[in-house]
């Protein structure tokens, strides 16, 4: 168990084990957790590393999201891994995987499915599209227009999708993963708002440091083809996701931290520096990881420190800036930051 507290200490989305304070602490009775979610965690963390460097907190990231039903929008510039790291995430896991590649030709029925019909029956039958699978990476998801992307809608939220008035519900666990690029804007679509707010996570990814850097040009410069993506295994089941989603429900949160959340969204809505502020869907989304992330991290309780670390990529595709502040360079994890000194910790 070394090894997996060491590996918990380095990932950047973490916290200490200590005792909770007056603001977090849990009931005397609270049952201490078996643990399912840290030992899920690490085992993932385990796989992606043997050919990933670097990255730990996307990671943490998409862990997080698995275990709360939660879909993640990975952005950045081109060549970092977003598409290699959402690959292997899902090759970890044993369920199916699809991967839809958006273009701007790309149809709704190409990604829902669509109606076919049979000579033999003389009936329209459905042909399920690659939605229909658990872990679904849909690469530049900004290339394909606005009726294409609709068509995710309610797939991404209510995990169905109706056609021609019959309601095909997906299998546990369904997840989307989408990647898209900040840089290139020709021949791309805005995400509209109503979609940005379905993904629970958006993850900015930047450049290695020198040092990540140095590790994979060593790690690869004898292993061009990058053999070591052929070693991953399975190493979680839909079982272990079901376990560590019950396991992340019983984490502790006390009400002082309850209202910490709801202040700080309602911050968001009153703040002068933004033009919009974030939905209700937002707090939950922040209750829910901030569990998560607790658990990850093998506590049972939920400390001011995991909200604050799930609030910038939580809110920073559901909040808007103020026009005043785009023209001045603000980025929406400047005002982010701000809230989190505004609003008092309870302690």
């Amino acid at each position: 168990m070394e090894d997996h507290n060491e590996n918990q200490s380095e990932n950047k989305v973490s916290n200490s084990s200590e005792s909770p304070n007056s603001a977090t602490a849990a009931p005397q009775e609270t049952v201490a957790p078996r643990r399912i979610a840290q030992e899920l965690s690490f085992k993932v963390h385990q796989e992606i590393s043997k050919v990933i460097i670097g990255q730990k907190e996307l990671v943490d990231l998409l862990v997080i999201a698995l275990i709360t039903e939660g879909h993640v929008l990975i952005e950045g510039v081109p060549g970092i891994a977003k598409t290699t790291t959402a690959k292997l995430f899902s090759k970890s896991i044993s369920s199916a995987f699809s991967r839809i590649q958006f273009t701007p030709d790309l149809m709704p029925t190409d990604v829902t499915g669509t109606s076919v019909f049979n000579l033999k029956s003389s009936e329209f039958e459905f042909k399920k599209g690659p939605i229909f699978s658990n872990i679904v990476l849909i690469d530049e998801i900004n290339r394909a227009p606005a009726k294409t992307q609709a068509a995710l809608f309610e797939v991404m939220e209510e995990q169905q999708i109706s056609v021609d008035g019959t309601t095909y519900p997906f299998e546990d666990p369904f997840m989307v993963l989408a990647t898209q690029n900040p840089i290139e804007q020709e021949g791309t679509y805005k995400l509209p708002e109503a979609q940005l707010d379905r993904f629970v996570f958006k993850a900015k990814l930047h450049y290695p440091s020198v040092e990540e850097e140095l590790e994979i040009l060593n790690k690869f410069s004898e292993d061009f083809s990058m053999s070591a993506k052929n070693e991953l295994v399975e190493v979680i089941t839909p079982a272990d996701i079901k376990a560590a989603k019950q396991e992340v429900e019983k984490v502790y949160i006390s009400k002082e931290l309850m209202k910490y959340i709801a202040q700080i969204v309602q911050e968001t809505r009153e703040n002068a520096d933004l033009f919009l502020g974030a939905s209700p869907r937002a707090s939950l989304a922040i209750l829910k990881t901030a569990k998560a992330l607790a658990a990850i991290n093998g506590r049972n309780f939920v400390t001011p420190e995991d909200i604050q670390s799930m609030m910038p990529p939580i809110l920073n595709h559901r909040i808007m800036l103020a026009p005043d502040k785009e023209i001045e360079g603000y980025e929406t994890e400047d005002v982010i930051s701000d809230i989190i000194k505004k609003i008092e910790v309870p302690r």
